[in-house]
């Protein structure tokens, strides 16, 4: 495989639509479109150490549970159930982005990071878009009045036995780290 050119197609703030022109691994030309965050894809820059986001799974230390969102997301056409995201703003850490984007999407206040992942790719036959898991303990009390007019997200308190129920209830969407999280919450009742 060889990648020979790669021209970016739309012109948009947070997200853009590429090109890549590339020779298959019998010479044959081919071409692929694909999703990017970054202004220059990671194809071309090789920038592939700093994420684009973050997920936080957040433990809440009081009462001992994990917490998610049920977030209305457009592409859907209903609700998600997700971990608090969101993008990493410029000049901003890991553990910042996550502390904001918790306070943001949920009201909770981060206290403690147990660990962070490298950049990980959910879907790869279609973006670049990376991001880095940050396993956090939490509290306080969840509020919404720190979401903006275009998010429409509430909290959840899971427990290990209300995880299995979620994952396995076939009406629900869910993303799929929030599944295999859950999932493994459910198997071992702890996150760690």
């Amino acid at each position: 495989m060889k990648l020979i050119q790669t021209e970016k197609i739309t012109r948009h703030s947070h997200l853009n639509l590429f090109r890549a022109d590339y020779q298959d691994q019998r010479g044959k030309p081919r071409s692929w479109i694909y999703a990017s965050r970054q202004e220059t894809p990671r194809i071309e820059t090789s920038n592939w150490e700093r994420p684009d986001a973050v997920v936080i799974v957040p433990w809440h230390v009081k009462r001992q549970q994990l917490v998610v969102i049920r977030e209305y997301r457009v592409v859907l056409g209903d609700y998600q159930v997700g971990f608090p995201a969101g993008l990493m703003d410029p000049g901003e850490t890991i553990v910042e982005t996550a502390r904001r984007e918790l306070f943001e999407e949920t009201g909770l206040i981060l206290r403690r990071v147990m660990r962070c992942s490298l950049p990980v790719y959910s879907s790869s036959g279609v973006t670049d878009e990376s991001v880095s898991l940050v396993y956090a303990e939490c509290d306080g009390e969840p509020s919404d009045a720190a979401n903006e007019s275009s998010e429409d997200i509430q909290s959840v308190f899971v427990s290990a036995d209300a995880a299995g129920r979620l994952i396995d209830d076939p009406t629900l969407k869910i993303d799929v780290k929030t599944w295999l999280v859950l999932s493994e919450f459910a198997r071992h009742g702890s996150i760690e």
